[in-house]
């Protein structure tokens, strides 16, 4: 049997009519025979073109306010049969069933349901069930019938049905079929995670994809899945890369602890911190970020948490940097940022971060819920003799905030709600300490007052001693090491300060 063939019928029932018109018109130029239900049978025959009720066909009318329309013999009958099979094709001439060689569907859009916060009952009325069993009928017998999907797809049927004069091919056929395939999984799969709330099970569908121009390195293949329109209006510069997106993902977290607070600007490189300041002005801010270290911050990353005005674009525009994102930005300071072709201005959405983190492990998946608590006032346990002061509460809070968004093992050293320097992914606390202290002096800063932060307890009162020798003079971590009391009797022999946060805040 041949594996091209020419289309006679067409059954259509779609929830979006947009773009709809010129399949029409072309399926009846063609004179192929069309079928519809409800709201699209309305919509076909105001276009002046002849359709068949569904119901003409099944005898039954649409009942249960809709729920039922199509799900049918007749229906079904005529889209699963085989065409090479000669009892199939008697059980049609038998049963009175007309053959559908095309099945044209757009499901009821739940996922956008359930993001604009409807009620419970309008969800549960935007679960499709004769679409999506349309879709799979059609797509399982792709040797004989063509499935559209989806409104996404009604171009790309209508050139091909256009070139081929009402012919389609075998390859055309499976190609919709694993379109088909792919709409009906990702519906599913999102009303599973609607539901789900008890099982134990990863289920994740991203429709969206484009290709990078590389991965971490130009000889491998990147891919990034996800709605990026969704948390970026990009106003200029190139695309972004893959490691563009990771160190972007990185600053957009980092920013959230500073939603709302003074004027706030940060400086990436490599997803960790190396510039962050909270200032009176985001001016200030700016040149105190850049003054954590300016020298890693060539090619970075700059985020801010408040819209970027012309001083601070005049400044910025003397930095070689990938990407700058904020809120907004005044129409001056975009003629400033728009002068390098290639620096990525993004404007951030009001977007939801997902409160889950993936990634792979050995031949399985790694998933785990968000770090999503930030050290405060009210979760400080005061340890020592000494208590910080007003200030350096402020510093402390300050630090840990960046501390939790660095790679660990981690120390971060704050001052006047600046950061000094980091240790970064060291493999020892001792050593993330004295990486941070020769890197605050390499850009001359005086840690005389400053405060230091930890991502997890200190074993021994060695990294105290050492900051202490430094000019440190209050310190935040988590506690909760067998041996507490040796940093604690430390800082009180040396008139330190600190407190206890009760989390540990391990990135790795």
């Amino acid at each position: 049997m041949s594996t091209t063939k020419k289309a006679a019928s067409a059954l259509i029932s779609v929830f979006s009519k947009e773009g709809l018109e010129p399949i029409i018109h072309k399926l009846n130029d063609l004179g192929i025979t069309i079928y519809s239900t409800g709201g699209t049978e309305k919509f076909i025959r105001d276009l002046g073109v002849h359709v068949v009720p569904v119901e003409d066909v099944t005898g039954y009318p649409s009942i249960l306010g809709g729920r039922v329309k199509t799900l049918h013999p007749k229906v079904f009958g005529g889209i699963l049969n085989r065409q090479d099979n000669n009892q199939d094709q008697t059980e049609l001439e038998s049963y009175e069933i007309p053959q559908i060689d095309i099945v044209i569907v757009d499901l009821y859009p739940f996922e956008k349901t359930v993001a604009d916060g409807a009620s419970e009952q309008d969800i549960i009325e935007k679960i499709d069930i004769g679409g999506i069993s349309l879709i799979r009928a059609a797509a399982k017998n792709f040797k004989d019938v063509l499935c559209v999907a989806s409104m996404e797809d009604y171009a790309d049927f209508l050139n091909v049905i256009s070139e081929g004069n009402g012919n389609t091919t075998i390859a055309d056929r499976k190609r919709f079929a694993a379109k088909a395939f792919n709409v009906s999984s990702h519906y599913d799969t999102a009303i599973f995670n609607y539901f789900n709330e008890e099982e134990l099970v990863f289920k994740a569908s991203e429709t969206k994809g484009q290709e990078l121009r590389y991965g971490e390195n130009p000889h491998q293949k990147g891919y990034f899945f996800g709605d990026l329109e969704a948390m970026f209006d990009k106003l200029h510069g190139k695309e972004l890369s893959y490691n563009n997106l990771l160190d972007v993902d990185a600053a957009v977290n980092l920013m959230e602890e500073f939603r709302g607070d003074d004027p706030t600007f940060a400086i990436l490189k490599h997803n960790n911190a190396c510039g962050v300041a909270t200032r009176n002005t985001l001016k200030e801010a700016y040149l105190d970020a850049l003054a954590g270290d300016p020298v890693s911050a060539f090619g970075g990353i700059l985020i801010a948490n408040m819209q970027i005005d012309k001083p601070t674009a005049d400044e910025i525009s003397g930095l070689f940097c990938e990407v700058v994102i904020a809120p907004s930005y005044t129409e001056e300071a975009l003629d400033v940022l728009k002068q390098k072709k290639n620096r990525i201005i993004l404007v951030q959405k009001d977007a939801k971060l997902p409160k889950t983190q993936v990634r792979t492990c050995l031949n399985g998946i790694l998933v785990q819920e968000k770090n999503d608590k930030t050290d405060t006032l009210e979760d400080l346990t005061y340890q020592t003799n000494n208590k910080p002061t007003d200030n350096e509460l402020k510093d402390l809070l300050f630090a840990s905030k960046i501390c939790k968004h660095t790679k660990s093992n981690t120390i971060v050293l704050a001052k006047n709600r600046q950061l000094c320097a980091s240790g970064t992914g060291q493999t020892s606390r001792v050593d993330a300490l004295r990486q941070a202290i020769e890197k605050a002096a390499s850009f001359d800063f005086d840690l005389h007052n400053a405060v230091m932060a930890s991502d997890a307890f200190f074993p021994f009162p060695d990294c105290v001693e050492i900051a202490d020798k430094a000019g440190i003079k209050s310190v935040i971590q988590p506690g909760g090491s067998i041996k507490d009391q040796l940093s604690i009797d430390y800082c009180n022999e040396h008139e330190m300060a600190m407190v206890f946060t009760g989390t540990r805040h391990f990135k790795h």
